[in-house]
């Protein structure tokens, strides 16, 4: 059992308040012909200058897909009118996140599909306490969900946070099941709600752009071997962004990036996080943010 205390409940806080701050300017960043990997970098930047540190790259995930989208190296991609766009953020002081999330529709103030999200997390998050079954927060998010007129996305899920992890149990879906495993005293929930027009499942792209340590492993590219051993020092084994090892710190060639990557990958010293998109096609909102269970 991982007990928060009150150095850890310390840090959490003050990451939650980090995060909250960093939220409300991302969304003034969020707008007609904005450039998200300026949104990004703007949005990472912000969380250092407020003294926390980064839980993971900023995921600027656009319409139908739902997550994993951060991005890429020279990054040309422009917001539009009418995108729905969700911004999801983690923030870390001393190993402890504080993982959020929040959608915005290009041009228009308000959205069912983020309208649904926002009352789904809000109806799960009441319900998330000591002894509190999984099947039951997920039987209430479905229900909201679907009687707004939407679906969620099934096989996403909440889950659990600990220190320089960013997901553990428990797995909670956002849909129907017969989970039967409670909410634990000291646990740290990250609950997020998906909501869709589209059939509820989302499906891995071939395309990653996120990467985090797994284990060490031998290889024979110093430029993987240069990758592994930032993401245990510089990034803590927490995940990072492909963008990043090309900045102006670490200056690495994209070509040299995706072999060493690759490289990585096979030996199973790295894991990727795929970009998620909603597989029939449906634009995708998502609302996010986290209960420390006490």
């Amino acid at each position: 059992m991982i007990v928060v205390d009150e150095e850890a409940l310390k840090n959490y806080k003050k990451a939650q308040s980090i995060s909250i701050s960093t939220m409300i300017y991302a969304k003034t960043l969020v707008k007609e012909g904005a450039k998200i990997l300026d949104v990004a970098e703007k949005i990472e930047d912000k969380i250092i200058q407020l003294g926390g540190k980064i839980g993971f790259p900023v995921n600027i995930s656009i319409n139908d897909i739902a997550a994993h989208y951060t991005p890429d190296i020279n990054d040309d991609t422009i917001l539009s009118v009418g995108d729905l766009v969700k911004i999801d953020v983690g923030v870390h002081v001393e190993g402890y996140i504080w993982d959020k999330a929040s959608t915005v529709c290009i041009g228009q103030k308000k959205h069912p599909l983020i309208e649904a999200s926002e009352k789904a997390l809000d109806a799960a998050t009441k319900l998330i306490k000591v002894g509190t079954k999984v099947f039951e927060i997920s039987e209430v998010v479905e229900s909201v969900v679907q009687e707004l007129g939407f679906n969620p996305i099934r096989n996403l899920c909440g889950h659990g946070l600990q220190r320089y992890n960013t997901h553990t149990s428990p797995s909670i879906p956002n849909g129907r099941n017969n989970i039967k495993d409670e909410i634990q005293p000291d646990s740290v929930i990250a609950m997020e709600v998906f909501t869709t027009d589209g059939g509820g499942w989302v499906k891995e792209s071939n395309r990653a752009l996120i990467f985090s340590f797994l284990q060490d492993k031998p290889v024979r590219m110093w430029d993987a071997r240069q990758i592994l051993q930032l993401s245990v020092e510089e990034f803590e084994t927490l995940p990072f962004a492909k963008r990043w090892l090309s900045n102006k710190k670490f200056k690495m060639s994209e070509l040299k990036i995706d072999m060493a990557l690759r490289q990585l990958l096979d030996v199973g010293a790295l894991r990727q996080y795929p970009i998620l998109r909603e597989e029939s096609g449906g634009v995708v909102a998502q609302t996010e943010d986290d209960v420390i269970v006490k």
